[in-house]
C-alpha cells in the first residue's frame, strides 16, 4: 500500500471552501458525464453515527473510455465501473472508492481534514501512528507554481490559470510567486490518500499510477475551484443542496444521451 498526504493551501476560508468544493464537484460531474459514461448519484442524504453527522453520498463512476488501455487489458468488459462512498462531516471527510470486480483487492481511501488560518505546516494533521508516519509521504501542491500538467495533461487556461484570475466579488488573486505565504484568508486541505492494489507483479505500478492520477485531479480541481470563485462566492449551503438535487436529475439525462458521432471532414 502506498500512502501519501497531499497538502493544498487555498486563498479562502474553510466555510467558503465547503461551498466551493460541493459547487465544483457538481459542475465537474456534469462536465464528465454523457453517452453512458460519467457519474451516477445513487444516494445523497444526511447521516449521523456515534462520532459525527454530515452528508453521505454513494456514486457510481462509469469510466470505460477514461481507463488506460494497459489497465483495461487486465479486466473483463464492464469492470471499469467504480463505487464511491463518501461521508462529509466537514471539516472532516472520508471517501472510499472500490471496484466490484476487484472486490477486496483494490481500494482508494481519501481522508481529508480542512484547517482554517493554516498554510500547510501541521506535521501530523491526521494523528497517524508512528508506524503509519513512516509509510506516509508528504506532497505539497502549489496550484500556482506546480507544472501546468501531470499525467492527464489537460491544463485549461480558461478555467485553471490562477496566475491571471482576479475575483471581482472577493477581490482576490491572481496567485503568483509565494502567494501561499501571504494570502488572506487562507486554509489548507490535508488529504491522506491510501491506495491498495493487491495483485502480485502489478501492485506498485498500479498504486503509483493511481497516485499520479490523484495528484493531477487535486491540482486541476483546486485550480478550477479558485478560478470559479465569482460563481460560488456568497452561495449558501441551502442553495448548494438545491443545486445538488438538480444535478442528480441532470446526470440521469446526460448519462442516457448518446454521444454524437463525429462528422466526416469535407
Amino acid at each position: 500500500m502506498i500512502i501519501k498526504e497531499y497538502r493544498i493551501t487555498n486563498n479562502c476560508t474553510c466555510a467558503e471552501y465547503q461551498v466551493a468544493q460541493l459547487f465544483n464537484v457538481a459542475e465537474m460531474s456534469k462536465a464528465e458525464s454523457g453517452g453512458g459514461e460519467g457519474v451516477e448519484i445513487k444516494v445523497n442524504e444526511p447521516y449521523e453515527d456515534e462520532h459525527r453527522k454530515g452528508q453521505f453520498t454513494h456514486k457510481i463512476y462509469h469510466l470505460e473510455s477514461k481507463v488506460p488501455s494497459w489497465i483495461k487489458a487486465l479486466l473483463p468488459a464492464g469492470a471499469t465501473k467504480c463505487q464511491e462512498k463518501a461521508w462529509n462531516a466537514f471539516p472532516w471527510c472520508k471517501t472510499v472508492i472500490t471496484n466490484d470486480y476487484m472486490a477486496d483487492y483494490f481500494s482508494v481511501t481519501v481522508e481529508s481534514i480542512h484547517v482554517d488560518n493554516d498554510r500547510g505546516q501541521i506535521e501530523n494533521a491526521h494523528n497517524l501512528s508512528p508506524e503509519k508516519l513512516k509509510l506516509r509521504e508528504v506532497v505539497t501542491i502549489d496550484v500556482a507554481n506546480d507544472p501546468k500538467s501531470y499525467y492527464l495533461q489537460t491544463f485549461n487556461p480558461a478555467k485553471e490559470d490562477v496566475s491571471t484570475f482576479r475575483s471581482e466579488k472577493a477581490l482576490r488573486g491572481p496567485l503568483q510567486g509565494e502567494w501561499a505565504k501571504t494570502c488572506d484568508p487562507v486554509m489548507t486541505c490535508y488529504k491522506l490518500v491510501s491506495i491498495e492494489f493487491r495483485t502480485w507483479g502489478l501492485q506498485w505500478r498500479i498504486e503509483d499510477f493511481m497516485h499520479n492520477v490523484e495528484r493531477d485531479l487535486f491540482t486541476k480541481f483546486h485550480r478550477e475551484l479558485f478560478c470559479s470563485m465569482d460563481r460560488w462566492h456568497g452561495v449558501t449551503m441551502e442553495e448548494i443542496r438545491e443545486m445538488e438535487k438538480r444535478t442528480k436529475e441532470e446526470l440521469v439525462l446526460k448519462m442516457a444521451t448518446p454521444v454524437a458521432a463525429p462528422q466526416p471532414s469535407k
